[in-house]
């Protein structure tokens, strides 16, 4: 291959790879919007709720939301890699980019009476299908009262 040639070529390669960068770095992660958390004490007569709703958006679409809350009295606080391995929110998508996804958790007279009172927060990992993520070390905070 003579000179004239593999210069050239060297340089558009070199291009592509830098351009490929450019694109590959300027990925959406996801977002999360309107999120509300919720507490709801047990009744005499029917169980509680802790719940959290949010709207999470990314280009690619939603693959996945993770959702985990604790008292901020307690030493917890989770990381991104720790979030993997929680709950799961039931996320419907409506529409190819953005699900709204809730997390319910029933709670008995007998768990209420185990939780920690005053504030807790809610920790959130958006995943999308393209694999990008977004951690939300307090997405929302709500109060547990008696």
């Amino acid at each position: 291959m003579s000179k004239r040639v593999l210069v050239p070529s060297v340089i558009a390669l070199g291009a592509l790879a830098v351009g490929g960068y450019a694109m590959a770095s300027t990925a959406v992660r996801p977002t999360v919007e309107n999120g509300s958390a919720r507490y709801l004490a047990p009744s005499q007569l029917k169980a509680g709720t802790l719940s959290y709703t949010a709207d999470v958006s990314d280009d690619s679409g939603i693959r996945e939301t993770r959702v985990i809350a604790w008292p901020a009295s307690s030493a917890l606080d989770p990381t991104e890699s720790e979030m993997r391995y929680v709950d799961k929110a039931d996320c419907r998508s409506t529409s190819d980019r953005t699900s709204r996804c809730a997390y319910t958790l029933k709670v008995t007279r007998q768990d209420a009476a185990d939780l920690a009172e005053g504030t807790w927060h809610v920790s959130v990992l958006a995943t999308a299908k393209d694999g990008d993520t977004t951690f939300l070390p307090r997405a929302a905070t709500f109060d547990v009262t008696r």
